[in-house]
């Protein structure tokens, strides 16, 4: 399935031309029929000589309404450029042409409409003033055909124009991921929401879960049509209508693109590969504000120049920009820059919600460069240098079929320059940085904690911003690497070891020969500062509650035993009965028992506390 675009500036006749192409009427509003004008995007569809079915998406052509225009060209596969003989080519036409450049549209055709009212010599002036028009443009070489919607003729030309040029564009891709970008939202009485778009990059089926992004809200396809027949499934490339439940109208709006669930984040910033109109008419300065807009999202946003301060008429640049509502775009989507009254420049999308980068940073600007330009694997790995991603998740992240994807990864893989682990691809050099950062966290760690014999795995772990499997991937290859080893719940360098100071030693003995003279109730005014106990506590030298009371390890053992030997007797222990049993104060008894709670030795019914995993509870 194909969808054909109209252009052209006001009044040179597209919907009269689709209305003789298919016999449908692409003005829907009351006020467009009345006005004569088109405001809002139209719909129409035909079956073409070769017995290949289209769809047609008619755009206004006035100047107020050039963002509604924009909402229609997303992702056609061939625009009909339509000139009026009687006026020919007009500010619109140059606008509309040169957003056809930018949106990178396969393929073209130029109609030249209204021919019934001047004479043959005067189309043959407006075809050649169109050589001007159209040069350096994406449809400098398009045919060109000549028709009369109100008489009909040429109408059997361009449908077989139309029918060649579709035989060499290439099909819309299948990447698993499927997007519909809302062009319309409405309800229908007795069915519910309904909303159209043009479907890309996978394929839609009644009873799946979607998701609006970048809003977030979940529901489900009650209906799927296409050219008002009904169907189970729909292609990518395919004009759909869906009948969604479990949401509210009120909660649809053009702009919002239905999707998988999880599957395509709100974008709060794009790198895109910048390219001026020609018919800019001031420079682009860094830091203007601008309207960014893509498929059918909208948003304002600031534009950051990253090799350049400004950008003059038909020059390219970097840029990020910084959007001040999110919308829900994909890597290697088009968007369009404009200003309040001008359509100033466009490119393709190669990063979504990027860092901000370095302005005139060269190597910025090279990773850039391999990402819009490099090869399957080059772009892979300059990928996973931003952040490793699921292996089901590469094809789509490139925009590529899962075949060629797999090709670039297995490439990689071979390379040894990424690596799969726990699922995930991970980039080796991603990795190797990860590992020095890791390194450097224990180092620090360890430097202010001079008496710890790790650093904690979580503090490691917090400070390289990881979530828990990824960061236990990063330990395993350090690890392997030598970079540093695992001890407990502990991370150190190979060969590590504290080591106290006479005076540090001296303190550390005296106290603990006190614990095991105190047996039961250790003295509590002689606690060391909290390094050297912590140093004790993990070499097993005391078993410190966290309470202020501290154990001998063996005396500890012991009280443990004796518990638990009362549990398995009685059922169940108090905190006076612990007190009793050891002869010591509550102060004693209650920071054991909440330690061994904290331990999970016991856990506390009501006053009582009984054994971990047993169904015993106090009486």
């Amino acid at each position: 399935m194909y969808v054909i675009g109209t252009a052209g500036h006001v009044d040179h006749g597209k919907s009269t031309l689709v209305r003789a192409l298919t016999g449908i009427d692409p003005d829907r509003l009351r006020e467009e029929k009345e006005r004569g004008l088109t405001i809002d995007l139209g719909f129409a569809w035909l079956t073409l000589p070769s017995g290949r079915e289209v769809s047609i998406v008619d755009v206004p052509g006035h100047e107020r309404f050039i963002k509604n225009m924009l909402a229609g060209a997303g992702g056609i596969d061939l625009a009909l450029l339509v000139v009026a003989a009687d006026e020919g080519p007009m500010p619109q036409t140059r606008e509309h042409l040169a957003i056809l450049d930018l949106l990178d549209v396969p393929g073209g055709i130029v109609v030249i409409t209204k021919t019934d009212a001047v004479e043959p010599d005067y189309v043959d002036l407006v075809e050649a003033e169109l050589e001007e028009t159209l040069a350096g443009s994406r449809l400098e070489h398009a045919p060109r055909v000549r028709v009369s919607a109100a008489t009909g003729e040429g109408l059997d030309r361009l449908l077989a124009a139309i029918d060649a040029a579709l035989e060499t564009t290439p099909a819309k891709r299948d990447l698993g991921r499927p997007r519909l970008p809302i062009d319309r939202a409405f309800t229908i009485q007795g069915f519910g929401v309904v909303v159209t778009g043009t479907l890309v990059d996978g394929a839609f089926e009644v009873g799946q879960e979607v998701e609006l992004a970048p809003a977030g809200l979940r529901a489900r396809i009650r209906g799927l049509q296409r050219h008002k027949t009904k169907v189970t499934r729909l292609e990518p490339g395919t004009r759909a209508a869906i009948n969604l439940s479990g949401i509210r109208s009120e909660d649809v709006e053009r702009g919002m693109v239905l999707a998988l669930p999880g599957t395509l984040p709100g974008a709060h910033a794009v790198d895109v590969r910048l390219r001026a109109t020609g018919i800019l008419s001031h420079p682009l300065s860094h830091d203007a504000g601008v309207t960014f807009l893509s498929a059918t999202a909208e948003s304002e946003a600031k534009l950051r120049l990253l090799d350049v301060d400004e950008v003059g008429r038909a020059e390219e640049a970097w840029a990020q920009l910084v959007l001040d509502t999110p919308v829900a775009v994909s890597r290697g989507d088009h968007c369009v820059v404009r200003t309040s009254n001008e359509t100033v420049a466009g490119g393709v999308i190669v990063a979504v919600n990027p860092r901000r980068h370095r302005r005139k940073h060269a190597a910025t600007i090279d990773a850039l460069e391999r990402q819009l330009a490099g090869s399957d694997e080059e772009r892979l790995v300059e990928l996973l240098m931003r952040a490793p991603l699921p292996a089901s998740g590469v094809a789509a992240a490139l925009g590529l079929e899962a075949d060629v994807a797999a090709r670039a990864a297995k490439s990689a893989l071979a390379a040894g320059i990424v690596i799969s682990a726990g699922g995930r691809l991970l980039a080796r050099a991603w990795v190797d940085n990860a590992i020095s950062r890791a390194a450097a966290a224990v180092d620090d760690f360890l430097a202010a904690n001079s008496l710890r014999a790790a650093a904690p795995r979580e503090h490691v772990r917090s400070a390289l911003r990881l979530d828990g499997p990824l960061f236990d991937i990063v330990v395993r290859e350090a690890a392997a690497a030598g970079a540093f080893e695992e001890r407990g719940p502990g991370l150190a360098r190979p060969g590590y070891a504290a080591s106290l100071s006479a005076r540090q030693q001296q303190e550390a003995d005296a106290f603990v020969a006190s614990l095991r003279a105190g047996r039961y109730s250790p003295p509590t005014d002689r606690i060391p500062d909290p390094p050297l106990l912590a140093y004790l506590a993990e070499r097993g030298l005391v078993e410190d509650t966290g309470a202020g009371v501290v154990f001998d390890p063996g005396v500890f053992r012991e009280m443990v035993a004796k518990v638990a030997a009362h549990i398995e007797a009685n059922g169940s222990i108090s905190l006076a009965e612990v007190r009793d049993l050891f002869g010591n104060s509550r102060k004693y008894a209650q920071a054991f028992l909440e330690h061994l709670d904290a331990t999970k030795v016991t856990r506390r019914v009501g006053d009582a506390r009984v054994l971990r995993g047993r169904a015993e509870v106090a009486g």
